[in-house]
């Protein structure tokens, strides 16, 4: 239905993705500089291998799960106990309380990234990459823990003991086979045609107003209507039942010692049927529409409804079973001044006829598109009290890819952030919005529980200058930032036959502590 006394909805604020476009657009090399230089840390950190000194170990097993057979275990100075203690670090360092559910998600984030750890130096190990042993030797050369004057100490190289300085060899070598993976992985070739593409989808910005009418705003009147068409759908009948699974053999003969008087229903419901036995066969009061489903069979079901009080049904196959019924209370019509028998009407359309709602809806926007193209968008909405809403500009961003400004940034009253999300990934919602002529009402669009109408205010084309600055950021940032996002995903979740992950049954073993 309308809408009444509501104030449009416009968020006066800079979308994160512009934000990321201006500054690169002030200064592009410091900013892809500045990402470059995020990626080493990352990798410097979330990817360095551990130094695990003999003496530094413990007892006890905390071997979280395996990666293509290998443990991920943790013990005190290796690469997961190094992981744990940075994110702790960094909480810490936020002003975040370190709880039990805090510390619970360090843990596991600090497992996640022993186990991406472990998963690279697989799969170099897997390709048959060996690093130089003069290449290594030359880069533990340059450790600064050896330097002295400027130069390589080999009295501080020999000064630490031997197991150390093996662990440090493997180290580095770990560490330059990872980096040799990640500057593949990191630095994917872009095509130029690929960054121009996606540049292009930025080019077409438009400005929308836009209306919209509830699918639950649905008139009682049409409700009523429904009812006294569909009447039979909400008669009610009180039955019990005996269902039976052996045979039919034997379902005649319990029907047969119930219809004689040898058993009572209920005692042969309670020793024999396989539902309501508890109950003595007792189904409780029933609508009509759901003895549809309980009784598929139209012809045996109309058998049922027409006998009276007392009276028993013949022996029914539904299913796998065999059933008979008795009933308790005979059909009575549907009163729909019950207020009670409505509800149950408002709730069987909404679970089961929502295309008739959506349809009355869709019918309604008609309406107003036919007023809005012959006096106007503003005059139709204002005859309904309809609430317009604005948002844009914004370019064709299906899926609210974060490059570009997203329809979520947009709010509108009603629609939850879910709502908007489902909206920015429905296919049909864009086509509507950018092919609708501009300052020309749109065709009905159902999403979720509304109907939409859109209005394009205004279409404008970003200039050379801006399509190139997306191409670039695209090409040197964009698709090395998403390979970082998905590197930990695909790694956890997308080779599941090496991936065998015990974290939480070890977790709330051996540390879980609430207090």
């Amino acid at each position: 239905m309308a809408q009444k006394d509501k104030k449009n909805v416009i968020k006066d604020k800079e979308p994160s993705s512009s934000e990321i476009s201006r500054r690169f657009k002030q200064n592009p090399a410091l900013f892809i500089g500045t990402v470059v230089v995020l990626v080493l840390v990352i990798v410097s950190f979330v990817l360095v291998p551990a130094i695990v000194p003999e003496s530094a170990r413990l007892g006890g097993d905390y071997t979280f799960g395996y990666y293509d057979k290998v443990p991920i275990t943790w013990v005190p100075g290796n690469i997961f106990a190094q992981y744990r203690e940075q994110i702790m670090w960094d909480m810490q360092a936020q002003g975040h309380e370190i709880d039990y559910i805090a510390s619970a998600d360090i843990w596991r984030r600090a497992y996640e990234s022993a186990v991406v750890h472990t998963a690279v130096l697989q799969m170099m190990k897997r390709s048959n990459y060996s690093v130089p042993v003069k290449t290594v030797d030359r880069e533990v050369a340059r450790l600064p823990q050896f330097q002295e004057n400027g130069r390589f100490s080999r009295a501080l190289y020999n000064s630490m003991p031997d197991s150390d300085r093996l662990v440090l060899w493997r180290q580095i070598n770990d560490d330059i086979s990872k980096q040799m993976f990640l500057s593949d992985y990191f630095t994917l070739l872009v095509p130029s045609t690929e960054a121009e593409f996606i540049a292009n989808m930025s080019s077409v910005v438009r400005e929308f107003e836009m209306v919209y009418f509830k699918v639950d705003d649905y008139p009682a009147s049409e409700y009523l209507a429904f009812a006294r068409e569909n009447s039979a759908l909400f008669d009610t009948i009180h039955m019990s039942m005996i269902r039976i699974s052996s045979s039919e053999r034997e379902a005649r003969r319990i029907l047969g010692s119930v219809r004689d008087g040898t058993v009572t229903f209920e005692d042969a419901a309670r020793t024999q049927s396989q539902i309501y036995a508890d109950r003595g066969g007792d189904m409780g009061i029933r609508y009509g529409y759901e003895l549809e489903n309980e009784i598929p069979d139209a012809d045996a079901r109309r058998a049922i409804l027409s006998l009276g009080r007392g009276e028993l049904s013949d022996l029914i196959r539904i299913g796998d079973y065999w059933c008979f019924f008795r009933i308790e209370e005979e059909l009575k019509k549907a009163n729909f001044d019950d207020e009670t028998v409505m509800e149950r009407v408002r709730i069987y359309l909404r679970n089961f006829q929502r295309g008739r709602m959506e349809d009355w809806a869709i019918g309604q926007a008609d309406e107003f598109i036919a007023d809005a193209r012959e006096s106007g968008f503003d005059n139709a909405a204002s005859w309904r009290n309809l609430e317009k809403f604005k948002f844009g500009p914004l370019p064709l961003n299906y899926g609210s890819i974060e490059l570009f400004t997203s329809l979520e940034f947009f709010p509108i009253s009603g629609f939850t952030e879910q709502d908007m999300q489902s909206m920015a990934r429905n296919e049909n919602f864009w086509k509507i919005a950018f092919s609708t002529a501009v300052r020309t009402p749109s065709q009905p669009l159902v999403q979720g529980s509304n109907v939409l109408v859109l209005f394009p205010l205004d279409q404008t084309y970003d200039d050379e200058e801006a399509v190139e600055r997306i191409a670039l950021m695209y090409s040197s940032y964009w698709v090395s930032y998403l390979s970082q996002q998905t590197i930990q995903y695909y790694f956890l979740t997308g080779v599941k036959d090496k991936m065998e992950d015990n974290f939480w049954d070890v977790y709330f073993r051996n540390i879980y502590s609430p207090n």
